[in-house]
């Protein structure tokens, strides 16, 4: 769990951030998930959009996916969200919190 105080700064870092997928109609598969773990690992924060078509609420797409990875929601507004994970790879790790 990230204090209110990380969770800003995490927000700081991602609004710089382009997002690096999109969800569309098909929503959650299997492969977005496996995408956003292995993105994760990477770069340890991520930032994400659901295509409007989707019809999708991006909070709770958001909340999903961070349950399904053992991630962090760092933000969700509009149509995009940041999702942060410590990277188990020390060579990863780029984020000091």
């Amino acid at each position: 769990m990230i204090s209110g105080k990380q969770r800003a700064y995490l927000r700081k870092i991602g609004h710089e951030l382009k997002p690096v997928m999109q969800i569309g109609k098909e929503g959650l598969t299997d492969t977005v998930i496996s995408a956003v773990d292995e993105v994760l690992e990477k770069r340890e924060l991520v930032k994400l959009s659901i295509l409007e078509s989707a019809m999708l609420d991006t909070r709770e797409v958001c909340d999903d996916v961070a349950n399904r990875l053992q991630a962090e929601p760092v933000q969700a507004i509009g149509n995009k969200f940041i999702l942060y994970r410590r990277s188990s790879n020390e060579k990863n790790r780029k984020i000091d919190i």
